[in-house]
């Protein structure tokens, strides 16, 4: 599939995203956040589901863990223009609470999807939702996020061998700042797979 028949594809999944009524969700957002980034990236991160500011603007990480997550990005030279971006739900929880088991239900066929199509190399999971539901998708044994953040773990999968590299989900450095030296150490494990060289950052103080 060339890349104009694949935009196609996203475009239409998109519009079916925007329309979705799958579950109760749909009744109290203003937008879905389908995802955004590169169809063709070769690093695709998960996040858990839309905030207040990403409901708002319909566009992934745009409120304080976006921040995070920018700083994350550059910590490894890394830009969202060269990943694809997106989470577990594609609306937001009221008062972001937690997704509820048939919420991940209902939405997860359109993250099948946007994995199938973009058939990145590297998965990175931004917290334990996201890494639960990869590992159950791809039938890694359970584990907590503390015990495999900056791990990276080959899999083999219908659309060819990948990478899964969990980390820590970005808000986690919005509620203990102290969390960001952390976040910033594992997420070294993606540097082997960025392609730009860029020099390797070591404290939490990075491309602010």
């Amino acid at each position: 599939m060339d890349r104009s028949q694949k935009q196609k594809v996203f475009d239409k999944l998109r519009k079916q995203i925007a329309e979705c009524a799958r579950c109760p969700l749909h009744k109290t957002r203003t937008n879905a956040v389908p995802g955004e980034g590169d169809i063709n990236a070769d690093i695709m991160f998960i996040g858990e589901a839309p905030g207040h500011n990403e409901d708002l603007q319909g566009k992934p990480f745009v409120g304080r863990a976006g921040e995070v997550f920018n700083r994350l990005l550059c910590s490894v030279g890394l830009t969202r223009e060269q990943i694809y971006l997106c989470n577990i739900l594609k609306c937001r929880p009221p008062e972001n609470r937690n997704p509820l088991p048939g919420e991940i239900r209902a939405c997860v066929g359109s993250l099948d999807l946007q994995i199938k199509y973009v058939n990145p190399k590297i998965i990175g999971t931004l917290g334990n939702f996201a890494t639960t539901y990869i590992f159950e998708k791809f039938h890694l044994p359970p584990a907590k996020i503390s015990a495999v953040a900056g791990r990276v773990i080959d899999v083999t999968t219908p659309f060819g061998p990948k990478k899964i590299i969990p980390v820590f989900h970005p808000a986690v450095a919005t509620y203990n700042s102290d969390k960001m030296v952390e976040l910033v150490t594992h997420f070294q494990a993606f540097r082997p797979f960025c392609t730009n060289g860029a020099k390797v950052t070591e404290t939490a103080n990075v491309c602010s």
